[in-house]
């Protein structure tokens, strides 16, 4: 299960440019933000429908400011934004994933951000980092995501295990116990193919070192760092530990909870799939960061909240996130929707501060690594999702794997 939205090819985006040079121009003044008006606001999701009660709140406190709320599902709302683009009809506020940001900043249709009223320092790096591109802030980071070890405690202390792994070693270590003494039918679950599987993959190559592109747009995904995490990755296959043929769309929720799988790298959503769906675990499973090669370093995802460039309500757009990203809206929107605070302050109390689980997400989070925001990042990960899958599979060395990869990458980069 994925919060990270994917892109179409960047060509869509490509193809648009035509037309927004057209459409795409100024919105003309910008009406001030206690002047009466109407804001309106794209989001997706569950957050979407969220939202429109966080508006509801807004609104009592700002009466000249009516909130607009329109949920759109995350399987149509790249569509959605894309069409909205080229009409030049986008909300004055949408919410966007990190792999949107490449796309519709090279459109022109974002305003960048105003660091003089948001301050990077305010969030977790990688969750500003999402929303910006060539240096440029165009998102504000509204929450955030990131992967750490699910492990159930009950099978560890039968297969003679009493804490969690801390590296690469303990990790195996403990697969291979749980396997040969608490009788599980496999390991770890990871993805062994399919979309997304890079989503598994990064938290061996962030933690090995390894990136698919540098901070200079060069393709380095066949580096001796790369390479040492896809070997480790392909050895769960290799040794029977991680099952190799998982259907598309599977869901480790279940085999969690009945013990065939004993590990998963999961997001902060699966603490409540857990508990609501599986409660017969309860007190019977923890969480962990993930074990550490060079690092323990995991991939970071969430959303950001940017501003249309034609928007001629800006000022109220801008006020309107500075209610959702500063502290106080932080801690609210984690309780209305169990959404990890992107705002670092938020965490420094109440809930936040005192759960020893989300502690270790906000650990998770101080280290996590994001994408490089590219208009065509699906299709470079696409090529590294192909190259796993020849691993994991037994149809090529990583190193040869890998070699590809690099190669079709060095392409995409140079486009």
């Amino acid at each position: 299960m994925s919060r990270i939205a994917r892109t179409a090819p960047a060509g869509i985006a490509l193809a648009l440019a035509v037309t927004l040079s057209a459409c795409g121009s100024s919105g003309g003044g910008d009406v001030a933000a206690d002047e009466k008006q109407t804001l309106t606001v794209w989001a997706m999701g569950a957050e979407g429908e969220k939202l429109a009660d966080v508006a509801e709140v807004y609104e009592k406190a700002n009466p000249n400011i009516t909130v607009k709320v329109t949920p759109i599902g995350w399987d149509v709302a790249h569509q959605k934004l894309v069409s909205a683009a080229a009409a030049g009809t986008l909300p004055d506020v949408a919410q966007m994933g990190g792999s949107y940001m490449g796309e519709f900043s090279e459109l022109g249709v974002l305003e960048p951000v105003d660091t003089k009223v948001f301050d990077k320092k305010d969030f977790f790096p990688a969750g500003w980092e999402q929303g910006e591109v060539d240096g440029t802030a165009y998102g504000v980071p509204w929450y955030v995501d990131t992967r750490v070890l699910y492990y159930r405690t009950d099978l560890a202390e039968k297969a003679g295990v009493t804490e969690a792994p801390t590296d690469w070693k303990g990790l195996k270590d403990l697969a291979t116990a749980h396997q040969e003494k608490a009788g599980t039918k496999w390991g770890l679950s990871i993805q062994p193919s399919g979309l997304d599987t890079v989503q598994n993959f990064y938290s061996f190559l962030y933690s090995a070192g390894g990136e698919i592109v540098n901070d200079k747009g060069e393709a380095v995904v066949d580096s001796p760092e790369a390479v040492k995490a896809l070997k480790e990755y392909g050895s769960y296959f290799d040794k029977g530990l991680s099952n190799k043929s998982v259907q598309p769309g599977y869901d480790v929720v279940k085999d969690f909870g009945n013990g065939r799988v004993p590990m998963f790298f999961g997001g902060p959503w699966h603490v409540t799939l857990l508990n609501e769906g599986q409660p017969q675990i309860k007190g019977k499973w923890a969480i962990a960061n993930v074990p550490a090669d060079a690092s323990s370093t995991s991939m970071a995802g969430g959303s950001s909240l940017v501003v249309s460039k034609d928007s001629e309500h800006k000022a109220a757009a801008t006020e309107f996130i500075t209610y959702l990203t500063d502290t106080k809206g932080q801690a609210d929107w984690y309780e209305r929707t169990k959404d990890l605070p992107a705002n670092t302050s938020a965490w420094e109390s109440g809930t936040l501060a005192d759960d020893a689980d989300l502690q270790t997400f906000k650990k998770q989070m101080d280290t996590a690594k994001s994408s490089p925001s590219l208009a065509n990042w699906t299709e470079i990960t696409d090529k590294v999702d192909q190259a796993i899958a020849k691993v994991t599979q037994g149809k090529a060395s990583a190193e040869d794997a890998l070699k590809t990869a690099q190669s079709e990458i060095e392409g995409l980069v140079k486009q």
